[in-house]
């Protein structure tokens, strides 16, 4: 990337074009995670921390929470509480800008449920089930994103005017959701659908929105599976054919960050799978 634009520099001097592209520097900002303690989380929360972040943990796990911290240095703090809370995340975004400016906001924190619409017994999906799912994917994303966008707005804005980057996860169920997926697909496909306008909303404020829709990750959940079905899953990817690890997360969210132009865009984290219906 530098070489080309070295290259391409002289070229675009002479054409009239502006060659400095403002890169955000991560030693100097405050980042928040939510669902930290763990999996893709807890991955982004290193990664963030390796390159110089004061890193805040939001985690409804306290006990996770703070080991998680603890395992990864004095620049990572914790804070446990409930996405769906307003005044349990805002609390915790007050205290994440103590350190530094608030940047950063990457939401990992999720749940999963699996149910047909009728189920074999003819017996109907679980309503207060499918509300939690949408509750806790959909509405508690947004509650961090609302919040945590009223915060950074009040930032002195740095290259290209900008003052923040809110990084959601959505899913590849979104796109090819799976049988007994619905609630599950429909809080993800819920991510999909806000990114652009928030995007367009935020971009007054100078804060940009992105989303990751990952495809089959190796978490501690698949973890839990038998080694044949693991392999079998990892078969199931074009390529590379592997299952997807928490680290491959962890490095979109820092290009994203990194790299101010994009914008308002889902992108599929997945080695070009497509699922099948089951």
């Amino acid at each position: 990337m530098e070489a080309v634009s070295h290259l391409l520099a002289p070229i675009l001097v002479r054409r009239g074009f502006p060659t400095y592209v403002g890169v955000m520097d991560i030693s100097k900002l405050s980042a928040f995670v939510t669902g930290g303690a763990s999996g893709l989380g807890a991955a982004t929360a290193k990664r963030l921390s390796e390159l110089g972040a004061a890193v805040t943990i939001f985690d409804r796990d306290e006990e996770r929470a703070k080991a998680t911290a603890e395992e990864l240095g004095n620049s990572v703090a914790w804070a446990a509480g409930d996405v769906t809370s307003e005044s349990d995340v805002m609390q915790a975004l007050e205290r994440s800008m103590v350190r530094l400016p608030l940047r950063v906001v990457v939401n990992c924190a999720g749940i999963g449920h699996i149910e047909r619409v009728v189920n074999r017994e003819g017996m109907p999906h679980d309503l207060v089930a499918f509300e939690k799912v949408i509750r806790v994917n959909l509405v508690g994303t947004f509650n961090v994103l609302r919040l945590a966008s009223s915060l950074m707005a009040s930032n002195e804005p740095v290259d290209d005017n900008e003052r923040g980057v809110i990084v959601n996860t959505a899913s590849v169920a979104a796109f090819d959701g799976q049988i007994g997926q619905v609630a599950y697909s429909a809080s993800k496909g819920g991510l999909v659908g806000l990114t652009l306008p928030a995007a367009r909303d935020l971009s007054s404020a100078g804060i940009r929105v992105m989303t990751i829709a990952p495809g089959i990750v190796d978490t501690p959940l698949l973890g839990q599976l038998p080694d044949e079905v693991r392999s079998a899953l990892a078969a199931s990817v074009p390529f590379p054919k592997r299952l997807g690890v928490p680290q491959d997360y962890a490095l979109l969210v820092e290009m994203i960050v990194k790299s101010g132009y994009l914008n308002g865009e889902v992108i599929r984290l997945d080695g070009a799978l497509r699922m099948a219906p089951k």
